[in-house]
């Protein structure tokens, strides 16, 4: 296992769920989809990690997750879902200039994260990252 980097993805992941959850707060709800999406993403790179599976892009984080850990019975297809959401919705979020969101829209996103995040975190447990920080 990769312990120092799955701890690294893990702060990143938690990092980035505060910043959605502010950037809700304060009403920019495309940059809050945004960062729920990066919450994600490098909370499933951790979970990748803490079985010893590097990714070097967006795709193939969402590939192998599906693949590695959701197709082997480690964790549920929803969590597959979830990321594969999030990721289309970021794209849009920030490449689609005439698209917004609105605050329901992006509460959801946060709030799905979130929960992504409770899951990732119960599974890094589970491999043994006891000290790890809780979401």
């Amino acid at each position: 296992m990769r312990e120092i980097q799955v701890q690294a993805e893990w702060k990143r992941s938690l990092k980035a769920q505060g910043a959605a959850e502010l950037l809700l707060e304060a009403g920019f709800y495309e940059d809050a989809v945004s960062r729920a999406y990066y919450a994600v993403l490098h909370a499933a790179k951790a979970a990748l990690l803490a079985r010893d599976i590097v990714t070097e892009s967006h795709t193939a984080v969402r590939r192998l997750f599906g693949k590695e850990l959701v197709q082997q019975g480690l964790l549920e297809k929803e969590w597959a879902m979830i990321l594969a959401h999030e990721q289309d919705e970021r794209a849009s979020a920030d490449y689609d200039v005439e698209l917004t969101f609105s605050q329901e829209v992006a509460a959801q996103r946060v709030e799905q994260a979130q929960r992504f995040l409770k899951r990732i975190f119960s599974f890094l447990q589970t491999e043994g990252l006891d000290d790890i920080a809780p979401t």
